[in-house]
Order: C-alpha cells, then sequence, then structure tokens
C-alpha cells in the first residue's frame, strides 16, 4: 500500500514520518545527519541529503545562517546574496532543522554529534588569514582582510574593530577576488553605499573616510592575476573613482606571454589580462579617488611611525621565472620601493582553523579528507565523518562551485551508506537532541528564531530603502530571536 505521512502526534524528532498503511511492513531506518556549518557548502549538502531520504541537522556557532553570503559577499552585490532564496527553500523541506549559536569544540565536540547521527558533514570553512610573515605585520593599522570584510559585513566577530580610515592611501595586498571588494568598499561613494546592507557602524566610517587612493598589490604578473572577470571588470563602472595602471605593468616579460598563449592558461587570465590593458589605456577623468593596480610587488617590511602606526610599505620588485618543470613564481629583485600608506589590508588567502577531537592537516589549514571521507591519523576514513567546501579542498571557486562539492562528499555518503559503513550511533532519537543542546547552549537558536531575526532587519531597514539593517551584537539577535517567555543569555543583555 502506499506511504503517507503520519498525522499529528505521531511525529518522531520533530519530523514528518512516512509510515504505511500495511501493518505487515516497516518503514526502512531514517538516517540523520549532522551538518556543521551553515554557509553555501553545507546548504548544497544539506539539500542533497534530504533529497536522498536522510533528516539533516544544520548546526553553526552564529544564531545567523549563511555564511560568507551574509558575512562575506560585499554589500554592493545584492544579486550575489540573492542565493539565499535557495537556502531558505532547502530550510522549508520536510526533515530539516537549523540550530544556530551552537560552537563545535566549545559547546559541543564532534564524538558526542557521532553518538547520535550517522553521518557528521564538516562545513566550516577557512575562516582563518593568512600571515605575510614579514616585519611590522603587527602594527597597528595592519590588519587581515577577514576583519575588514567582518567588519563592513556586521559579523558579531568584528562589530567592534577600528580601522584608521584617516590617511588618504591604503593598501590592499593580494590579487583576488577578496582583495577587489575591499578596495571597493573603500572608494564607494555615499549613494552607492546607500542601498547596501553594510554595518551601519562601518557605512558611517566608510562615509567619513579621507581615503583618496588604494593601491592593490599583486606578487606576480597581470596573466597570473585571480581576479574573476565581472569583478575586475567592475572597478571600472564606480561612480567616484578612477582605476589606473600604468601601461609598464601590463607589458609582459616572454615566460607570461608564451604561458598565456598556451593552453595551461584559461580564457580568464586571458581576459583579464585585456580588461587591464584597457584600463592602462584610460586617463584620468577627475574622479576625486583612484584605484592603482600594481605588479610583480612583495611586501618585505610594513614600516611604523614612532606611535607604532603604519606608515609605509617597503616592496620588491620581482621577476617571473620557470623552474625546472616550467612553473613560473615570482622571484624578488634587489629593487625596493617604499609606498606610504595608513591603512594595510592583507588579502593573501585563508586557512582552516583546527578543532579539538577533529582532524587538521596543519600545512595546508584543512580537515584531511579522500573525497570527501575525513582521513585520521592512520590515513584511513572515520567511518561517519566528512568534509565539504572550503575545509575539504582549500578556498577556491565562487558560491556555486560549492554545489559540486557538496555533491562529491554526498556521493561518497550515500557509497558508505549502502555499504553499511556509516556511523552507528548510540543515541540515533533527533527527538533528543534539542533538549541536549538547549541543555548545553544558552540562547539556541533555531530556524524560527532566524526567521524572526530576518523580519526585523528587513523591516529596520525598509524606511531607509536598504535590504536590511543588520543586527550585530550576539545579545541583540538573542533577544529578537527568543520565543516570547524564552530568556536570553544570562549576562548577555
Amino acid at each position: 500500500m502506499p506511504a503517507r505521512v503520519a498525522p499529528a502526534g505521531k511525529e518522531r524528532s520533530g519530523y514528518p514520518q512516512l509510515v504505511s498503511d500495511s501493518p505487515e511492513s516497516q518503514p526502512p531506518p531514517v538516517r540523520r545527519a549532522a551538518i556543521v556549518g551553515a554557509g553555501p557548502s553545507g546548504f548544497y549538502a544539506a539539500e542533497q541529503l534530504l533529497g536522498q531520504g536522510f533528516e539533516v541537522d544544520v548546526i553553526d556557532r552564529l544564531p545567523t545562517p549563511f555564511g560568507l553570503v551574509r558575512a562575506g559577499v560585499a554589500p554592493d552585490h545584492p544579486k550575489i546574496k540573492s542565493v539565499t532564496r535557495m537556502y531558505e527553500k532547502t530550510a522549508s523541506r520536510p526533515g530539516f532543522r537549523y540550530f544556530g549559536g551552537v560552537e563545535l569544540g566549545r559547546d559541543i565536540d564532534g564524538a558526542e554529534l557521532l553518538e547520535r547521527y550517522h553521518a557528521v558533514v564538516y562545513a566550516i570553512g577557512t575562516s582563518n588569514d593568512n600571515r605575510l610573515g614579514i616585519p611590522g605585520e603587527e602594527l597597528a593599522g595592519s590588519h587581515p582582510a577577514t576583519d575588514f570584510v567582518g567588519w563592513y559585513n556586521g559579523h558579531p566577530d568584528c562589530c567592534e574593530h577600528r580601522f584608521d580610515l584617516g590617511h588618504p592611501r591604503a593598501v590592499v595586498i593580494g590579487n583576488g577576488n577578496v582583495a577587489l571588494d575591499v578596495a571597493r568598499m573603500l572608494v564607494l561613494s555615499d549613494e552607492e553605499l546607500a542601498a547596501t546592507d553594510t554595518a551601519d557602524h562601518a557605512l558611517d566610517a566608510l562615509r567619513a573616510a579621507a581615503v583618496e587612493e588604494v593601491v592593490i598589490l599583486g606578487r606576480r604578473g597581470p596573466a597570473q592575476a585571480a581576479f574573476t572577470n565581472p569583478e575586475l571588470r567592475e572597478l571600472g563602472e564606480l561612480s567616484r573613482a578612477d582605476v589606473v595602471v600604468a601601461p609598464g605593468e601590463v607589458e609582459l616579460d616572454p615566460l607570461s606571454a608564451a604561458w598565456l598563449a598556451s593552453d595551461q592558461a584559461d580564457s580568464t587570465a586571458r581576459r583579464n589580462l585585456e580588461i587591464l590593458t584597457d584600463y592602462s589605456s584610460r586617463g584620468p577623468t577627475g574622479k576625486p579617488r583612484r584605484v592603482v593596480l600594481r605588479f610583480l610587488l612583495s611586501p618585505v617590511e610594513i614600516l611604523g611611525d614612532d606611535q607604532g602606526r603604519v606608515r609605509a610599505v617597503k616592496v620588491a620588485r620581482n621577476r617571473i621565472a620557470a623552474d625546472d618543470k616550467g612553473r613560473l613564481s615570482a622571484v624578488p629583485t634587489a629593487e625596493h620601493d617604499v609606498i606610504e600608506c595608513g591603512l594595510v589590508l592583507r588579502a593573501v588567502g585563508y586557512r582552516g582553523r583546527p578543532i579539538d577531537g577533529v582532524p587538521f592537516e596543519a600545512r595546508r589549514g584543512l580537515i584531511p579528507n579522500e573525497g570527501g571521507r575525513v582521513l585520521g591519523d592512520d590515513g584511513r576514513h572515520r567511518p561517519g565523518e566528512y568534509a565539504v567546501g572550503w575545509i575539504k579542498r582549500g578556498p577556491s571557486g565562487v558560491i556555486g562551485t560549492n554545489k559540486k562539492d557538496a555533491a562529491d562528499t554526498v556521493a561518497r555518503i550515500l557509497e558508505d551508506a549502502e555499504h553499511d559503513r556509516l556511523n552507528q550511533p548510540r543515541h540515533p532519537d533527533g527527538a533528543e537532541v534539542e533538549p541536549w543542546l538547549r541543555a548545553r547552549v544558552d540562547g539556541l537558536v533555531t530556524w524560527q528564531g532566524w526567521q524572526s531575526i530576518d523580519r526585523h532587519e528587513r523591516t529596520a531597514g525598509e524606511p531607509a530603502g536598504r535590504p536590511r539593517i543588520k543586527l550585530v551584537r550576539m545579545a541583540d539577535m538573542w533577544m529578537i530571536a527568543a520565543p516570547d517567555g524564552e530568556s536570553t543569555p544570562a549576562g548577555s543583555v
């Protein structure tokens, strides 16, 4: 006979359950997965697991979901942020639950999740910045770009940060899209900022900023820049900033020219060079701000003043060289230069953060894995543990890249399910999870709590014509998310 949904009062674990009209048959055992991390990779994995009959709990250390879509995508890119509509559809599916405000390694650990789930998927991203390893990196006014991005996006970890925007020049080190994002945010006009969900504290500071020029430094040449074409092209559309590329900056050395003409180079690299060459042919238009792109320069020291604040960056001129396998790299020369500035933002890549009880490869800053299956110190798969997204493969690709990445990991989970290799939890009843978490976590936020935060932010933004005005402090989020009569964490307000 066909299966039907259990009537109200007959649900297990808070999920609608399929039951059979035949008294002889029993429903197949329900497999349950915990996904740690509510960013794009976590939601793509959740969607695919739900489609395969799993019940899925998504756990995040913040009360708010969506990871870098909320806290990393530049505020002037609302179309990219609209991907959250797909994640909201995932959250509306039977079998999905969200538990925010739960930090793995602080409130709970991986072993405790394995006691309750058949599969635990780590989708925790790469939140630590790479270091330059040069003198002066710790001077006041030298910051990782992750902090600046979190600050203007209203991430609770960064909302109290302070950035000195009073100097006419800032230097951004790095040649990827994050470098372009932070440079662009420093030169946007009041009108361009006004329609965004930039956090209020950053909105006020950016409007009052004295920055007139942002210099973006690339260690390698223009042919090797890691920008995507749309991001690079967007610089030329800023209303109050000219893009400056000196003609000499786009002259290729013979090795780079040969590489770009070969099958090894992709169309993105070729198109980037075309865009940069176009910029080099433009003259100044009189806009009050400038974004200057320079290549083949490596910072060797950040210089400070008598008060211990950034005053300049010392750079070495590089040349492109090939190793014995033909691979190109930037090699420093004896030529140096000094670029005066008052702010340095380092956008040179990211790495994962180790968590107690979870395998971690320190050299690469990732969870060691094979196709998404987490590997232990002995090189063998740890049953029931999987990785997805940046913590699996490194910080590369765009948001959509995580969909295929999640599909690859989910395929491994399904293979293990088919061959009875999943974890066998001691406490598989999903009804026990929420009481367990509430006993561990003050201010646990469910999907309904997030929806309350979302409505509050959107409503606050409507009078100003903004998509939302973000809550940036955990205490405020807890207060809005808490059901009537439910207390917020002790000491939080």
